[in-house]
């Protein structure tokens, strides 16, 4: 009975972790309150281009690749924090540099300005977040705990929440007063997001000698043949919440009513299958639910391409729902532990390529819907990420596991992790 109970003291929920560490319960609310900020500008800056500064929808459109730039940003800035180890100092000077660039994009006067803006500035004002999950990550390789994979799930629950939460409020602000003051709100949100934190700092990192070279292409390699795939999976997205509604009200007819839950469902599920999708991993191996997870991610697209009904979209968005709690919940965790030696340049690649992602997507989706017309053009997401699920299948084999170890298997003495939470079955 009392091994029974020093076990049950061994093994604290990652719930009670989150809220018993400042770290873990502060970054939790920054990452709510900057998704918040930037989920409510992001549906509104189109409208804004054209309804404010006087751009075509054309020119419009192009306002996403200037996003192409926060990849190059974040990577500079995971460079130097891992040279320096100062997370949180440089996750405030990204927020403030986030801030400043959603304020000018506010306070534009001529349609230039957003463009360099946002390619300029808010770049690394988006290397924020990655910082944020490089401090966990420093924190959990100092306070080891089998429950620490759970945090990061909780932690990303809550970025995802301010996405849930964010579109909602952008909208409502906006029609109640108007674009720029929703733009202002969100450079205040951006901002804030560094007060849950504080005057924390983390611990047990020590700083990259400045003689010691950054990761080079080969270091990296398996991080960006993983952040690859992931990107593969994710193009299917921008193009979903371009012409799904479109698709929906212009040739379904749906009300107003069937084809906003439709949308809003698939956050709910991910919300929801975000805890599940870790403790199922310590099963399968993180890399082999994520080949399931790409492969829902097929099977939503289908189902967007070629049912034509209500029950069908629901299902779709059912399955995009589970893409998302596996990818969201996992994707930060593999990106950290295959480049485990520079864990802020791991978060900001893998973090930053949504905006890739989401410029990639946008082009794909132009020229399917031209080729091919709707709702034909969910089958370029379906056979990307087809491709995805092959890669991934060949990523997670390639890869040892705690019940495969990997090759030789001639030493006399047995190989340990160097972290009590390496030793789960991650699959990495």
């Amino acid at each position: 009975m009392v091994l029974s109970e020093e076990r049950v003291e061994a093994r604290p929920s990652a719930l009670r972790l989150t809220l018993a560490s400042p770290l873990y319960r502060g970054a939790a609310v920054a990452l709510f309150v900057s998704a918040l900020g930037l989920s409510a500008a992001a549906p509104q800056i189109a409208s804004f281009l054209v309804n404010d500064l006087g751009g075509s929808l054309a020119a419009a459109g192009l306002f996403y690749l200037t996003s192409l730039t926060a990849p190059i940003a974040g990577y500079l800035v995971g460079v130097r924090s891992d040279r320096t180890g100062r997370r949180l100092g440089l996750f405030r000077v990204c927020a403030v540099l986030g801030f400043l660039g959603w304020l000018g994009i506010a306070c534009s006067t001529q349609l230039w300005m957003p463009y360099a803006i946002s390619a300029v500035v808010l770049g690394f004002g988006w290397a924020a977040t990655s910082q944020v999950f490089a401090a966990v990550h420093d924190e959990q390789v100092a306070h080891p705990n089998p429950a620490n994979d759970g945090v990061i799930a909780i932690v990303r629950m809550a970025l995802t929440a301010g996405w849930v939460i964010g579109p909602v409020a952008g909208y409502f602000l906006a029609a109640h007063t108007s674009v720029r003051t929703m733009l202002a709100a969100s450079a205040v949100a951006t901002l804030a997001q560094i007060l849950p934190l504080g005057r924390i700092r983390t611990t047990g990192v020590a700083a990259r000698p400045a003689t010691q070279p950054a990761p080079g292409v080969r270091t990296m390699l398996p991080l960006l043949a993983f952040t690859a795939l992931y990107v593969l999976v994710y193009v299917g997205e921008p193009i979903k919440y371009a012409y799904l509604p479109i698709y929906m009200t212009g040739q379904l007819h749906f009300s107003a009513t069937l084809s906003g839950s439709i949308i809003g469902i698939q956050p709910l599920v991910e919300i929801v299958l975000m805890p599940l999708a870790v403790l199922v991993a310590r099963r399968t191996g993180m890399v082999w639910l994520m080949v399931a997870g790409a492969a829902f991610g097929v099977a939503a697209n289908l189902c967007f391409a070629l049912t034509g009904s209500a029950a069908g979209l629901f299902a779709g968005q059912i399955l995009m729902g589970a893409v998302w709690g596996v990818f969201a919940a996992l994707g930060i965790i593999v990106a950290q532990r295959l480049l485990p030696t520079a864990v802020a340049t791991a978060s900001a690649i893998f973090l930053t390529s949504t905006s890739l992602a989401m410029a990639l997507g946008g082009v794909a989706g132009g020229i399917g819907a031209d080729a091919v017309g709707l709702p034909l053009v969910f089958l370029v997401p379906a056979v990307l990420g087809l491709v995805a699920v092959v890669g991934l299948a060949l990523f997670a084999r390639a890869e040892p596991t705690p019940d495969r170890p990997s090759r030789p298997a001639h030493s006399a003495q047995p190989a340990h992790p160097a972290h009590p939470q390496e030793a789960t079955r991650s699959g990495i």
